[in-house]
């Protein structure tokens, strides 16, 4: 959502926020650290796969908005 892909249900709205989007990446690396071994394979993959698409749909942001 702070990527803007997706609207706020609150607003409706597509808003983008990179500081939140880094921040929300940050607290999900820190989940996945913390549930090191305690997560079954497909969780680890789930993990990992959204871990990708977040960093990914981030840098695709910044530096889309740094050629502006």
């Amino acid at each position: 959502m702070s990527l803007g892909l997706i609207p706020n249900p609150q607003t409706g709205k597509a808003d983008k926020n990179a500081a939140a989007a880094k921040e929300t990446i940050n607290l999900l690396e820190i989940l996945k650290e913390k549930t090191k071994g305690n997560l079954t394979k497909d969780e680890e993959e789930l993990f990992d796969n959204l871990l990708f698409e977040c960093r990914m749909g981030y840098m695709k942001e910044v530096t889309k908005s740094q050629g502006s």
